[in-house]
């Protein structure tokens, strides 16, 4: 028999399972539910950790979890044992794992991230203003290092801590209402770890309505973040809940099954990049363009067409979070010098650039390498300094922003690809100005081209929606060329006659434009 033994995560106890530790057990699992200290566990004594006075910390929650599985060993030993972490939850339930790594047949990630020795949970908070919020209250608390409380959010305040799609209005309200102060301590202690848990076979359950679905996850680990690497292991597995970050509350029906089939070992695996199978964003650009020289300065690429200029100029923003490690580096990747050289063929100057978007903190440096880049190609005297188009893909979407704010009059086009129009959940980034949804409003009469995957993740789909209901609400001059069958990257991931038609249908809108 499997023992599933749930840990709730911040804020919330041992009431938010009811659901789903319900159909578990009638489907003839046993569930025993890990009751935090001061989150629905036991409020302590004098002198315990747990107790009036004393301090709450990640060790005290690590203490219940260890409690929860000596209990289930002693009560039949040898059964199979399987421990659900949901958000804050992991951290424990990981802590726990690595002192009874033989005990414990599978770890399940729920909705949750990747915890590391000598890291607070604290830094798991996705909202950056939070965060600090929460140092700011910690430090200013008069209690210990890790004494005091951080109360429950209000009801309209749960997104800050993860989406809550799909909940119901009484969903949102039982959670308000039974919600418990969370103690600092469990957010500020660092999380310890030997290494023991890492023999532990893994399954994360993504929830695609508050984060990366499996297909993103997979270009993420094939753009090669180190942090990610391990997640190509094949003692690591995949589901997805269409849902947001509550799904023991949004669909615990759902939730219950795809826990079952990660017990049996089920889901799907991750692939590591090799010569024999290179990564999506390395494999061939759908269209034969012929070669072009490239002319590279700095971080700045040209492909200068043929012929006396000046020239109009397209140039090609990547997107990301790209780790500073990759190779080959986005500006040689097939897809942006694939459309450089093929603008280039058409007269137009293809520029291809490298910015420093290696995480989701570094928009502002990234706007920046951006326009530094515009002006050095506007500067060169074989470009037309009054015609120039700028190109965003995927994660370099939120980089539109600034120009469709303020669109310079030499600014004859902006398109995008695939892209993210406004901050992901998962993101946390309080600030609005990287939000082409907000921005697009004052956009004018500037042509806006965009590429729509059909095949595209739920949450990137969502933005994209956002964006063209805002463009439709303040009549905005948007064009839209869809890809029915094509996913995110679909310049090398779908050869096929519908991708390829949209690629040239989207560089005769965009040259077009500068033509104009």
């Amino acid at each position: 028999m499997t023992v599933f033994i749930l840990v709730a995560g911040a804020f919330t106890g041992p009431h938010v399972w009811r659901d789903t530790a319900a159909r578990l057990t009638a489907d003839g699992a046993e569930v025993r539910i890990a009751a935090l200290t001061g989150l629905g566990g036991r409020p302590g004594g004098p002198g315990d950790p747990g107790g009036p006075g004393g301090t709450v910390d990640m060790e005290t929650h690590i203490a219940d979890v260890l409690d929860a599985i000596d209990s289930a060993v002693a009560a039949e030993p040898g059964r199979k044992i399987v421990l659900v972490g949901h958000d804050y939850g992991i951290h424990p339930v990981l802590g726990a794992a690595d002192r009874r790594a033989g005990a414990v047949a599978r770890i399940v990630h729920l909705d949750a991230g990747m915890p590391r020795d000598g890291v607070p949970a604290l830094a798991a908070v996705p909202d950056q203003r939070l965060r600090a919020e929460i140092a700011e209250r910690a430090a200013g608390s008069g209690e210990p290092a890790t004494g005091g409380e951080l109360p429950p959010p209000a009801r309209d305040a749960w997104s800050r801590w993860g989406s809550t799609a799909g909940l119901s209005e009484a969903a949102l309200d039982g959670l308000t209402a039974l919600a418990a102060p969370q103690p600092l301590g469990t957010l500020l202690q660092p999380l310890r770890l030997t290494g023991a848990v890492a023999a532990v076979p893994v399954t994360g359950v993504l929830c695609t309505g508050n984060g990366p679905g499996i297909e993103m996850l997979q270009i993420m680990v094939d753009v090669g973040d180190p942090a990610l690497r391990a997640l190509a292991d094949a003692q690591v597995a995949f589901f997805e809940l269409p849902t947001g970050h509550w799904p023991m509350l949004s669909c615990p029906v759902e939730l219950a099954a795809t826990l079952a089939e990660a017990a049996s070992g089920g889901g799907h695996r991750l692939t590591s990049a090799d010569a024999a199978h290179p990564p999506a964003h390395l494999r061939p650009f759908l269209l034969d363009v012929p070669e072009r020289p490239r002319e590279r300065t700095g971080n700045t690429d040209l492909y200068v067409p043929d012929g006396p200029g000046p020239h109009p100029a397209v140039v090609f923003v990547h997107g990301g979070p790209v780790p500073v490690e990759a190779l080959p580096t986005p500006r040689d990747w097939p897809t942006l010098t694939g459309y450089a050289r093929l603008v280039a063929g058409q007269g137009a100057v293809g520029v291809t650039l490298d910015h420093r978007l290696h995480a989701v903190t570094d928009y502002e440096v990234a706007a920046a390498d951006v326009v530094d880049a515009v002006e050095r190609v506007r500067a060169d005297p074989r470009v037309d300094a009054d015609r120039v188009a700028l190109w965003f893909f995927s994660g370099g979407g939120p980089l539109a922003a600034d120009w469709l704010t303020e669109p310079p009059a030499w600014l004859r086009c902006v398109a995008a690809n695939y892209p993210i129009l406004s901050p992901l959940p998962s993101w946390g980034l309080a600030d609005a100005r990287f939000h082409p949804v907000r921005a697009v409003s004052r956009a004018g009469r500037l042509p806006v081209v965009l590429v729509r995957a059909g095949r595209e993740s739920a949450e990137i789909a969502a933005t994209v929606e956002e964006f063209l209901t805002e463009a439709a609400r303040c009549g905005a001059n948007v064009e839209v060329i869809d890809v029915p069958d094509g996913r995110h990257g679909f310049e090398t991931l779908d050869p096929t006659d519908e991708s390829r038609e949209a690629v040239h249908r989207a560089v005769g809108a965009v040259l077009a434009h500068l033509k104009e």
